[in-house]
């Protein structure tokens, strides 16, 4: 069984690295530094719903680190772990409540995502003036969120059973 996680957790890294190489290859010019659809969070989200919060923290820390390596920068990658570190709290802890479904778990999570990149740049750059930002940021982080809840929803109805029946209980 130990094989198989290694395998399962291992394709589902690559997939979380490929969507965020494609990301990187769509051009959004908003004028906004930043702003992402936030495609490889679709694989955190099936993590999350199908495999365990343990799963997608795992998941998601070895996504940023090894995308800060291949594709970015130092900084980047801070900002990213940031984002991720509050965003996937915000998304376990909502999870947890029964109250929220997928698609408002993934808005929560785009919301502060954006939010804990902002709290770093304010706390890198010593100004509080990059808080203008934020409602701008906000309105992305609902975008993405509702297209990656979207999206992972879709799929996690497709992929629960499929991962259930294959790999039981794996976290």
């Amino acid at each position: 069984m130990k094989t198989k996680k290694v395998a399962f957790y291992g394709l589902f890294l690559a997939l979380a690295l490929v969507a965020s190489y494609l990301e990187r290859l769509i051009p959004i010019n908003l004028g906004i530094p930043g702003v992402k659809m936030g495609l490889a969070n679709i694989v955190t989200m099936v993590m999350l719903y199908c495999v365990g919060w343990k799963a997608a923290v795992l998941i998601s820390l070895a996504r940023i680190l090894l995308s800060g390596i291949l594709f970015g920068s130092g900084f980047a990658m801070v900002y990213s772990a940031a984002g991720a570190a509050l965003s996937i709290l915000v998304m376990i802890l909502l999870k947890k409540t029964k109250f929220f479904g997928c698609l408002g778990v993934s808005v929560a999570g785009g919301v502060f995502h954006n939010v804990g990149q902002i709290l770093v740049a304010i706390a890198v750059l010593e100004t509080t003036s990059l808080g203008y930002y934020l409602p701008v940021l906000i309105i992305s982080g609902l975008a993405a969120g509702i297209l990656v809840g979207i999206l992972s929803g879709w799929l996690i109805k497709r992929l629960d059973p499929v991962i259930k029946q294959e790999f039981g209980d794996m976290d």
